[in-house]
């Protein structure tokens, strides 16, 4: 089996991936043992993960909601990870039908199984990209299909800059992005933080994986958002981010920082 041209018995199975390890912790099926144990030593580390990933979780499905219902009809998510359900195309067409999808992943495994796991259409793709070389991810045939630049765009970055260290330049890569998009599109993130906790335990399990884990404060993690505009309540734990009816957890357990942002006119 391929997809974009990856064989599926190219896929690394030797060392954890960021991907799957998170597929793992949110009680996902698409991962190997290398990835749960990785996983396992994560949470032995600290305990707490699993609720902050799926308040993380939960932020990027608020998030979807609101800028589908501000009138963004198409989303680029790039570090998509492995689809788990309700996955971003789900959750906007539960509010528009229409919408148009593209994701974009590093995880050959993602881009190898993701139409299967999609179910796949015309207004969804799924792509084997590399956040690090943007223009690749815009250019990219399988996007381009998907995705009209000439319309306002849901960027998502959601948990995937922290796997990105200091030399990859990731502030550089959010501006170009950022500067592919017209106004009135939207940035989606979020990122994780040591700022509540101390994850230098979680961060040396990363060191084995495919991806390094990058923590950064609040006010590093606000700089991604230069040139747009955040939208209330700003950058907050993911939890704080228009919860609704539904009561936050403790705050020290959750080391993820979210915000939606816009591109002014």
């Amino acid at each position: 089996m391929t997809q974009d041209g990856v064989r599926t018995a190219e896929i690394d199975t030797s060392r954890p991936h960021p991907a799957r390890i998170y597929d793992y912790l949110l009680g996902g099926k698409d991962h190997y043992k290398v990835d749960q144990r990785a996983g396992d030593a994560i949470a032995a580390a600290a305990p707490e993960v699993r609720i902050g990933v799926r308040a993380n979780r939960a932020f990027l499905h608020r998030a979807v909601r609101h800028v589908v219902g501000s009138g963004v009809r198409q989303l680029l998510d790039i570090g998509t990870g492995l689809p788990t359900s309700p996955n971003v195309h789900e959750i906007a067409r539960q509010t528009v039908p229409d919408v148009r999808v593209a994701y974009v992943d590093n995880d050959p495994i993602v881009a190898a199984h993701g139409n299967a796991l999609l179910g796949g259409s015309g207004a969804t793709s799924i792509i084997l990209g590399d956040l690090r070389d943007p223009r690749s991810v815009l250019e990219h045939p399988g996007v381009r299909e998907v995705i009209d630049f000439g319309e306002p765009v849901a960027l998502l970055l959601v948990a995937v800059l922290h796997f990105l260290t200091d030399a990859d330049r990731p502030a550089e890569i959010v501006a170009a992005l950022r500067d592919a998009l017209p106004p009135g599109s939207h940035l989606v993130l979020s990122h994780a933080t040591g700022d509540f906790a101390d994850r230098s335990a979680a961060q040396a399990v990363y060191d084995q994986a495919t991806a390094s884990l990058n923590l950064r404060t609040r006010a590093e993690v606000e700089r991604f958002f230069e040139g747009f505009e955040l939208i209330d309540p700003g950058l907050v734990q993911v939890p704080f981010w228009r919860p609704g009816g539904t009561p936050p957890p403790r705050s020290a357990e959750i080391g993820f920082y979210g915000g939606v942002a816009r591109k002014p006119f």
